[in-house]
């Protein structure tokens, strides 16, 4: 606990430093996105969760050992298991599945309109007032969001493509829904108690899922896809995690989110060079309103 506390030091005197980790966790991210991508050549989409969030699981479990932080309180368990199945389960159920019809640039920045819905739901459930700017910010993030769904609707018809699109919007409303459920319930846990036990318990609600679908699904274990397994597990969800709410405990969270919009632009980037992903106009232009938008919302949100 005294080497954290010196490297917190150190990140309050070397801002440069902050701006770095953030940079080097969002390309990780970014990246991430492509492998889950490529890992459905190997195993089915719940199995590779399964794995990815059981090897997270594992890992988190030995930092807060390391750590000595101990069981969150009994009262909070309940609480946990919602959020880990808001957060974990559902999302990336929904997730990886949506990435056999649908691209992984596109994927992320559909996952990560997150802000938009994380907005709506506070004003409903936390009695939250939407500033002016912030209401003009989400709306054009939805605008966005309209862009590159109301594209495929109308031009592809493509009723797999549109199929998987949804299923990912409805992974980001969840993510929305267990970001309010934590500030309801959990507010007064720590964060790495937080992210330890509902993927955990997330975790658990992927492993019955992948059973009930895929039990007799073929699974390709090579070099190539037990790397893609450890790096979204390991670097990606526990490690990538682990720094980021350390540097929540430093920055300020609209600093956070902002820096958030960098992923879905890593992960279009990355589809691009990597996979030969087509950005279509209607993806890029999405994008950006989505982006746009958020950073609206956001500046709004840090002016009010």
């Amino acid at each position: 606990m005294e080497n954290l506390s010196r490297f917190r030091t150190f990140l309050h005197k070397n801002k440069g430093t902050i701006g770095l980790l953030i940079l080097c966790i969002t390309l990780i991210w970014g990246y991430a996105w492509i492998l889950m991508k490529e890992a459905l050549n190997y195993m089915g989409p719940f199995t590779f969760s399964a794995f990815r969030f059981g090897t997270g699981t594992l890992t988190m479990l030995v930092v807060l050992s390391v750590m000595k932080i101990g069981l969150p309180p009994k009262d909070k368990w309940g609480h946990l298991l919602v959020a880990g199945i808001l957060q974990t389960s559902i999302v990336f159920l929904f997730v990886m599945y949506g990435l056999r019809f649908v691209d992984a640039g596109k994927s992320s920045v559909l996952l990560y309109s997150m802000p938009i819905w994380s907005s709506l739901l506070a004003t409903k459930f936390l009695q939250e007032r939407i500033p002016r700017m912030k209401m003009i910010g989400l709306g054009i993030g939805l605008l966005g969001l309209l862009t590159i769904l109301g594209w495929d609707i109308w031009m592809n018809q493509n009723s797999r493509i549109i199929f998987g699109e949804l299923l990912i919007v409805v992974a980001a409303i969840s993510w929305g829904a267990s970001n309010v459920y934590y500030r309801l319930k959990l507010l007064d846990v720590s964060q790495l108690q937080v992210n330890t036990y509902q993927m955990l318990f997330g975790t658990l609600g992927i492993i019955i899922a992948s059973f009930m679908v895929e039990g007799g699904d073929p699974v390709h274990l090579t070099g190539e896809s037990i790397y893609y397994v450890l790096f979204t597990g390991v670097l990606a969800s526990a490690l990538c995690f682990t720094v980021w709410f350390f540097l929540l405990s430093i920055i300020d969270m609209v600093t956070a989110t902002i820096s958030t919009l960098l992923v879905p632009v890593f992960g279009m980037f990355f589809g691009w060079l990597l996979l030969d992903e087509h950005l279509t106009p209607s993806i890029i232009i999405g994008s950006f309103l989505i982006l746009i938008g958020i950073f609206i919302a956001n500046i709004a949100k840090k002016k009010a």
